[in-house]
């Protein structure tokens, strides 16, 4: 299937990509889950993401706090506050610093925890896509604080394109461990 454009594909996206990463997690090895990340010997895994996590909770942090963004900055709206969805002081051009920030901010959170803060952030993202209807989520200018996109695209973002992201990492780092057994 091609990028959700309705809400029905939307929901169906998310929850497919969802429980296919929770497949993926589910069949890491011991070896899989305490080897650090490191995706230095691959030059073209230039972006920054490639050196900032260095395991499956940096990912699963990575994916609650973009969860947690689409809900507070939706939310906020909604609620009349004029908010933009990344967090001041970064825009579009810097938000890869958030992301780092995002990282600290994480470094003490135990995986298991990480794993029920993603499981919860999940849910709610869908829920709340539920509440709204497939022009409102795949329609421009129905929001104004959407902008020039749809709100369905920030919801395709955050969960559907932003799963395979994550099974994307976790497949280069299974391939990188196998290959050192070798």
């Amino acid at each position: 299937m091609g990028r959700p454009a309705t809400k029905t594909d939307l929901l169906t996206a998310a929850a497919d990509n969802y429980e296919k990463l929770n497949v993926l997690i589910s069949g890491l090895t011991e070896q899989e889950l305490s080897t650090s990340f490191d995706f230095s010997g691959d030059v073209k895994k230039k972006e920054a993401h490639w050196k900032r996590d260095k395991n499956l909770r940096d990912i699963l942090i990575h994916l609650y706090e973009w969860h947690q963004l689409l809900l507070n900055w939706v939310h906020a709206n909604q609620n009349g506050e004029n908010k933009p969805f990344i967090l001041s002081p970064y825009n579009w051009k810097t938000y890869g610093k958030m992301n780092e920030e995002f990282w600290e901010k994480h470094q003490e959170t135990l995986l298991e925890d990480a794993k029920e803060m993603l499981q919860k952030s999940h849910a709610e993202v869908l829920e709340l896509a539920e509440t709204f209807s497939n022009e409102e989520l795949f329609s421009k200018g129905v929001f104004k604080w959407v902008g020039g996109s749809t709100l369905g695209s920030y919801f395709v973002s955050t969960t559907a394109s932003h799963y395979d992201w994550a099974m994307k990492k976790l497949k280069a780092h299974k391939k990188i461990v196998r290959d050192c057994k070798k």
